[in-house]
């Protein structure tokens, strides 16, 4: 291996960080976090990993200090960084959720809508995007300050409204506060720098990684069953299953029995296997998946 043939790659510190290392070690990569380290040790020898902020993730991939890295669309557009969006990646589950940049208010405060903001106080960390955000809209007087946290508490002693990020709502719900628009949503991306796609061996490398990290976030949300039919109600069986394209039958070596392997959403597994039960199907096995490649 050439001293050259180096990925470095950034992986969110902070909240996405957990996940985000979940994610990797099923995807097949071992991966070892000192507590007081910065620098992720990969079982592979070609990855130099990072561990950056994801607010300053598409600075440094953009600048080419890192190859790639994984930061969400909101921080990219914050910093509006010139870098090269390889893929979305979403887990529906924990982690890697969509979530909005919201403008809210207090529940009896006068601002209805966003032309209501002009010549108010804003907080927010998602100072850049905001700004740009109420110039599309005509409104360049309002005073946008930076928010080191607490952002929900802030209003409306210390800011008339804010631009906060949100799943649900429940937190702002909770602090008395109600959303006037959402100004946009954001998911995780996996993001490289522009030069470091046009190299063919680091191109390649990343375009595999993302691959595997894709598989994986597919069997997240996937679950395998066997199970053992009759003949007599294989073609009952079938008809139960709703395949990502269609199941594995194989003949057991018992005469007028048949072996059967499908992958299904694991929502569905619940109300399937008394169907498959009473169905004729025996000896029901249900099993994780650490991926499922997409086609």
């Amino acid at each position: 291996m050439s001293k050259q043939n180096k990925l470095k790659i950034g992986l969110p510190k902070g909240s996405l960080q957990e996940s985000t290392l979940k994610l990797f070690r099923k995807a097949g990569y071992h991966i070892s976090v000192s507590s007081r380290s910065y620098y992720p040790s990969f079982d592979d020898p070609e990855i130099e990993a990072m561990l950056i902020r994801a607010q300053e993730m598409a600075g440094y991939v953009e600048k080419g200090i890192l190859d790639c890295g994984l930061t969400g669309l909101d921080w990219i557009l914050e910093q509006n960084a010139d870098v090269h969006q390889v893929a979305e990646l979403i887990y529906a589950k924990e982690g890697l959720r969509p979530v909005r940049w919201v403008v809210a208010v207090p529940n009896d405060s006068g601002i209805k809508k966003v032309a209501d903001l002009k010549g108010k106080r804003i907080s927010t960390e998602l100072v850049n995007f905001t700004k740009r955000y109420l110039k599309k809209h005509g409104i360049t007087d309002a005073e946008i300050e930076f928010s080191w946290g607490a952002t929900e508490v802030k209003p409306p002693q210390l800011a008339d409204a804010i631009v906060e990020l949100t799943e649900t709502g429940n937190s702002l719900r909770a602090n008395n506060l109600r959303i006037v628009e959402t100004l946009m949503e954001s998911s995780t991306r996996f993001v490289s720098n522009k030069k470091s796609w046009k190299d063919a061996w680091k191109r390649q490398k990343m375009e595999n990684i993302v691959l595997l990290l894709k598989g994986a976030l597919a069997a997240e949300e996937k679950v395998g069953l066997k199970m053992n039919v009759p003949a007599k109600t294989l073609d009952q069986v079938i008809k139960c299953l709703p395949a990502l394209h269609s199941p594995t039958i194989s003949q057991l070596t018992e005469e007028g029995w048949y072996d059967i392997d499908v992958i299904i959403d694991e929502r569905k597994v619940r109300d399937l296997i008394p169907q498959l039960k009473r169905a004729g199907a025996t000896g029901i096995v249900e099993y994780q998946l650490n991926k499922v490649i997409p086609d």
